[in-house]
């Protein structure tokens, strides 16, 4: 009789339970879609989540920020009072233009643009170490190909490959580009930005501190550009603010750990006979100089690969 008793008792304590439960969960749904409208919090849970996850040691995350602006848009294009001390601090060319007003006149000519998550990526430097590879089969199987300035693939596609997914340019290593590559724009001063603008519009700006080409055949649906903040978070974590700026190809590798799960560098360091030089030209060029500095972005680059956070291929070296 009391076992019978209790069987509706626990059948409505389950329902009550059940009822309640969901309730709760109706609640805290509703509660998070105010909370993510009035704070922007999507975005940034977003960005979390695209972010390939990391293993490394003490080290490495002391370096490595995942939550950190990659690419500029609308909606992040507000720099913080260090981020822009930094950045104004690189312009050679002394500009009266007003930062918010050239971004203002950015953004309605380009896409806002998410870094797309690649699952292996290939990043592709300059050196000459490259020659004789023969690395040019295995730099095509990648998702994502980002090579850096002007760096050539016709007559070297033996050793550097065919495809290119990404090309990292800023105004004075412009090329042109076909349809299908994603121009990664690194700008490291204002000017850049304008020209940038320029290029696809007015085609007025033809000089920065050298002469520059006035325009650029690109998609400018696929334009993409480097946030500020993270080139100053690779300067300050990566190259602990040794040089001036971090180099495009060293931006570019970090920028490749916060956007693709596999990382595969070529064409970095010095060839076998320990000279610095592009594969495409035999002219030699310091480790470091006055803006990078070349020997610490070798050196970390090599301690990822040591700390399997990359893969790096040294070809003749």
């Amino acid at each position: 009789m009391v076992l019978n008793k209790l069987k509706p008792r626990r059948h409505r304590y389950a329902i009550l339970l059940l009822s309640c439960t969901i309730l709760m969960c109706v609640y805290f749904e509703n509660s998070w879609k105010l909370l993510t409208q009035k704070y922007h919090v999507s975005e940034h849970i977003a960005c979390v989540a695209c972010a390939p996850k990391r293993k490394g040691t003490e080290w490495f995350f002391a370096r490595y920020a995942p939550t950190v602006h990659l690419l500029l848009n609308s909606s992040n294009s507000m720099l913080s009072k260090d981020v822009s001390s930094w950045w104004t601090r690189l312009q050679k060319v002394k500009r009266n233009a007003n930062y918010t007003t050239v971004v203002r006149n950015l953004f309605p000519l380009f896409p806002d643009q998410d870094p797309n998550r690649c699952r292996t990526c290939a990043v592709v430097g300059n050196s000459g170490n490259l020659l004789g590879s023969r690395y040019g089969p295995l730099i095509d199987s990648k998702d994502c190909v980002m090579r850096i300035n002007k760096g050539p693939t016709e007559g070297f596609e033996e050793d550097v490959g065919s495809n290119t997914t990404h090309r990292i340019l800023y105004p004075e290593s412009v090329m042109d580009l076909d349809n299908s590559t994603h121009l990664v724009f690194f700008p490291f001063k204002i000017l850049d930005i304008e020209w940038l603008i320029s290029a696809f519009t007015t085609k007025d700006i033809n000089e920065t501190y050298m002469n520059v080409p006035s325009t650029i055949n690109a998609n400018k649906d696929k334009v993409m550009i480097l946030h500020p903040e993270f080139m100053k978070y690779v300067h300050k974590n990566w190259t602990q603010f040794h040089g001036r700026y971090p180099s495009s190809g060293f931006l570019t590798v970090i920028f490749a750990l916060h956007i693709c799960d596999e990382v595969h560098v070529f064409g970095f360091g010095a060839t076998k006979d320990g000279n610095w030089h592009h594969y495409f030209d035999k002219t030699l060029t310091p480790v470091a100089n006055e803006s990078h500095s070349g020997d610490i972005e070798y050196e970390t680059i090599i301690r990822l690969h040591r700390e399997k956070n990359l893969l790096m291929y040294k070809g003749w070296t």
